[in-house]
Parts: structure tokens; sequence; C-alpha cells
């Protein structure tokens, strides 16, 4: 089963997806639009802008491979700590800090090189660059390739330049997975301070570590008079073949009968 954070990414993602190309709404209404959002009140573009995979093309399914992969793998063997553990709130903590630092460095990433109002690519690329640097000797495969996972992020770079398939998203989820590592990981490794912390909401909401989930209460019995007892196990019963002490007792009596009998 894909851990909890994923799983709502992967779903968020599959409707916006075939919502959007089997013409339920316009593709425009899932971008990114800030005066929407301010003067229109479409909030929901806040989220579904990271959802949304782009027109059914071969790329696109791709691209959705690769975000349940490397999510499920970066929150199943644990994000960088801070503050949780490592767990699924670190992990939150980390997919909201890339979405929102997308979000502000796009004006900055529009004055080199335009890219897109949709940032789906963007943040799974993201979790793909922050992947590699915290697992960066784990073996992988690329069509059947070996490749250590820290070139991973470049594989995909070099795929899409070779396919002549857009790469500038990509580059600047990389850009945003990059400020993410070097204050998480590089900053308190050399000056020995920690910059980036968790906020106590999420904590609050998944927990220290991984998110397990509330255990399902067990219905009570309603019936009148009912009496709880633990059930006694091996009593009242025989014993098969005569091998327990109850048979071996009962086989020794039987036997004494015999003998006085005759």
């Amino acid at each position: 089963a894909l851990p909890i954070l994923t799983k709502y990414w992967f779903g968020a993602t599959a409707v916006c997806t075939l919502a959007g190309n089997l013409g339920m709404f316009h593709p425009g209404k899932l971008l990114w639009n800030w005066e929407a959002i301010i003067h229109g009140f479409e909030l929901w573009r806040i989220v579904t802008c990271f959802c949304y995979a782009g027109a059914f093309y071969f790329r696109t399914l791709m691209l959705i491979v690769t975000q349940v992969m490397f999510s499920q793998r970066f929150e199943s063997a644990g994000p960088f700590n801070t503050g949780a553990g490592g767990g699924t709130a670190d992990y939150a903590f980390m997919l909201l800090f890339g979405a929102l630092f997308m979000l502000l460095t796009k004006p900055l990433a529009n004055m080199y090189w335009p890219i897109g109002s949709y940032y789906q690519e963007n943040l799974t690329m993201f979790v793909v660059y922050v992947w590699s640097k915290k697992f960066p000797n784990v073996n992988m495969s690329f069509w059947g390739v070996p490749i250590q996972g820290f070139w991973m992020p470049w594989v995909y770079w070099a795929f899409a330049v070779f396919t002549a398939a857009p790469w500038r998203s990509m580059v600047h989820g990389y850009m945003c997975g990059h400020i993410f590592y070097f204050l998480v990981d590089v900053v308190p490794n050399a000056y020995g301070k920690d910059i980036l912390f968790t906020p106590q909401f999420l904590i609050d909401q998944f927990g220290i570590g991984h998110y397990v989930g509330a255990a399902t209460p067990r219905a009570p019995d309603n019936r009148p008079n009912a009496v709880h007892r633990p059930h006694q196990w091996g009593t009242g019963g025989q014993s098969l073949g005569g091998s327990g002490p109850t048979g071996r007792a009962a086989s020794a009596a039987r036997s004494t009968g015999t003998t006085s009998g005759s």
C-alpha cells in the first residue's frame, strides 16, 4: 500500500489529469493564476496546479510513474529529519517547502526562461533531486541500465534533452530541491545550526515518525446481560487417542478394571 501523502498526491494527480483530458472541465481551470485566486476566489488552483500532469502522452504516464515511485520511496525510507524523526510530518513539510518556493521563484525563473503554470513535474523532480541527495548510493535502474541514486536527476534531464522533451520545469524543480538540501543538510553540518523546522501543526497531525493512522475500535457487545469472560482454551474436551495425561489415566483405569475382572 502507498503511504498516506503519496497516496493522496497520486489520487489528486489522477483525478485532475483525467478530468482535464476527458473534458470534465478545462485544464486552464487547474493552473496557477494569482489573479483568479485573489479576485475570483478560485482557491483550488493552489492545489491543482501541483496535480495536473498534462495532456495524454506517453511522457505524461512516465511522469506520473516517476512521481509515485520516488514519493513512495522517500516517504517510506525516511526524508531528512526536520523535527519529526524523519517521518511523515517531515515529508509533508518538505513538499510544502518545495511548493511554496516554486511559486515564489517563478517570476525569477521567467526572467531567464519561461516555465508553465503547472507544477506537477516541478514538484516531482524536486522530490527526485532531494531523494538523490539523501540516498546517493542506492542502486537504481533506468530502462534496464543500472544507475546510482545520485545520478538519477541528471539521467532524467539527459533523457528529456535527447528526446526533445521540455526540460525547463525539470530544472526549476532541481533548483528548488538544491536550496532545500542546502538548508536542511549542508548548513547544519557545516555551521552546526538548524534552519528548517517542521511546523507543529504537521507534527500534531502526523505524529513523530511514520504515520500509521488511528486504530479501529472494537464494537462493544450490546446484548442484555452480556458477560464477557476470557475463553478457556483446552478445557472440557477429550484427548484424542489417549495420548495426553487424561487419556493415559483413563487407559490405565480401563486396564486395571479389565485385569481385576478377569
